[in-house]
């Protein structure tokens, strides 16, 4: 098995049209990959791959993510769409384990989240969870902002003092997530 990253405009036809089969979006499934390449500019994309470049896993990083905490922009890395080619066979727990080794290594400041049912897996790989924490983190849909519909922050990889301030949040002090227009 062999780590790999690349931006979106490295990736691959047969990769994209992969990656679009593993996440099963219904959404996505027609997207063709001059769209996908324009619609994740901001990522890059890790992988987990076999001996014959077959992807075992994937992950996706998001470089634009800001959350709104006490009127100040936080920019974090946020790591999404997480998916094995073949559950129960440890890819995803490995493919974890390479990337927090590889944002750390970069300094790169990434956080991920999750619903509370898969606690186990992340505590698995050991990641750091703030349990509850992104019900705290407000969205716009619309002209309203709602809650995140996930349970809990990962801490891939931040400083202490961002991960106090995500630590923080409560009904009464919530992040906002910021979007480019």
């Amino acid at each position: 098995m062999k780590y790999h990253i690349k931006s979106t405009k490295d990736l691959t036809e047969a990769e994209i049209k992969h990656i679009l089969e593993l996440w099963d979006i219904s959404e996505w499934n027609t997207m063709k990959s001059s769209y996908f390449r324009s619609f994740f500019k901001d990522s890059e994309f890790h992988f987990l791959m076999n001996t014959d470049e077959n992807i075992l896993a994937v992950m996706r990083v998001n470089f634009d993510f800001t959350l709104q905490i006490a009127d100040t922009d936080y920019s974090f890395a946020e790591a999404v769409g997480l998916v094995a080619a073949h559950k129960e066979k440890g890819y995803g727990a490995v493919l974890v384990r390479h990337f927090k080794e590889n944002v750390t290594q970069r300094n790169l400041e990434t956080i991920g989240f999750c619903h509370s049912d898969l606690r186990p897996f992340y505590e698995k790989c050991d990641i750091e969870i703030l349990h509850d924490k992104a019900r705290m983190i407000k969205e716009s849909v619309g002209s309203e902002w709602v809650n995140s519909e996930d349970d809990d922050i990962l801490i891939f990889y931040t400083t202490q003092e961002r991960k106090e301030l995500l630590n923080q949040l409560s009904s009464q002090n919530n992040a906002y997530l910021m979007t480019k227009e």
